[in-house]
């Protein structure tokens, strides 16, 4: 099928954008670690179940190497990575983690540089420069500012270091991805996600505080959807983007949900419309566009 994982990377940035407004409100009573495992826990299942209803088998003859990667794909690429996420949103809100989150493509583009050969070429170094001055004017604070200096840089710096994971997590896999059952190499990774948390947080202390949330019927409202939407819909026609165009491509397509994260923050989440906001918006949209090279 013509432009296949172009549409997927498209509608991965659809999901995802309907998927970070109900992440944030299930944010304000649930906390990172726990909202993670709920929705790998949740996205495991829904992908099991699909796998068994299309007659795709769990567990294909592949070698022992290749389950170990995508495990480890899927420990940076969504524990690490969602967690440090859904500490940004909740910080930042869903428009300005938005932002952050374009950083995304200058961290794919870098590592797939290293690692996959690929080049880079000047209008692709100004989209990268567009990005990181996003972030800068969202970092920007002046007197009146409703997000405090120290939530605001805690805010940035978890989206930043969750987008290194995420870039990470997807790159270290694309050499062997076009090989590779598509559900099978989601489900393996949502799989690595659930197992890399389940451990640390059973080991935890406070692991009362960070469980006790997921029982209650009332949060389920906004985590059901969120994980049907960000770790089922949205995780599938995002692999499907990079496994069916470059990764350089699908990237920036699914990047389209700091759009819609956007607008939908405002209409739903009733998020203020800030000249800087907006300006830093536009700023990593073209840089987004600019990096991916289309």
């Amino acid at each position: 099928m013509p432009y296949l994982g172009e549409l997927l990377a498209l509608a991965s940035g659809l999901t995802w954008a309907g998927a970070a407004i109900f992440f944030r409100l299930s944010g304000q009573t649930v906390p990172p670690l726990g909202l993670n495992l709920f929705k790998n826990i949740l996205g495991c299942a829904l992908l099991t179940l699909t796998m068994g209803l299309t007659g795709q088998a769990l567990f294909p003859g592949l070698q022992g190497t290749d389950y170990l990667l995508v495990l480890a794909s899927g420990a940076v690429g969504i524990a690490v990575s969602d967690t440090l996420y859904f500490v940004s949103l909740n910080a930042l809100g869903a428009g300005l983690a938005a932002v952050v989150a374009t950083l995304y493509s200058p961290f794919t583009i870098a590592l797939s540089l290293v690692f996959l050969g690929e080049s880079l070429n000047l209008w692709q170094t100004v989209g990268v420069v567009l990005i990181l001055a996003a972030v800068l004017t969202i970092s920007y604070r002046k007197e009146g500012h409703p997000l405090p200096r120290k939530k605001l840089t805690a805010g940035i710096l978890a989206g930043v270091l969750a987008q290194l994971a995420t870039a990470v997590g997807i790159v270290m896999i694309k050499r062997k991805l076009g090989g590779w059952p598509l559900l099978w190499v989601t489900n393996m990774r949502v799989a690595g996600g659930f197992l890399f948390l389940a451990a640390p947080i059973l080991a935890h202390p406070r692991r009362k505080l960070l469980l006790g949330p997921l029982g209650r019927k009332a949060n389920w409202k906004f985590m059901v959807p969120a994980t049907v939407l960000g770790t089922y819909l949205s995780i599938i026609t995002w692999m499907g983007g990079m496994k069916y165009t470059q990764v350089s491509v699908a990237s920036a397509l699914s990047q389209l949900s700091t759009v819609f994260i956007f607008i939908l923050a405002i209409l739903f989440l009733k998020e203020k419309v800030a000249p800087l906001k907006v300006a830093a918006v536009a700023l990593a949209m073209a840089g987004a566009i600019l990096a991916s090279g289309v």
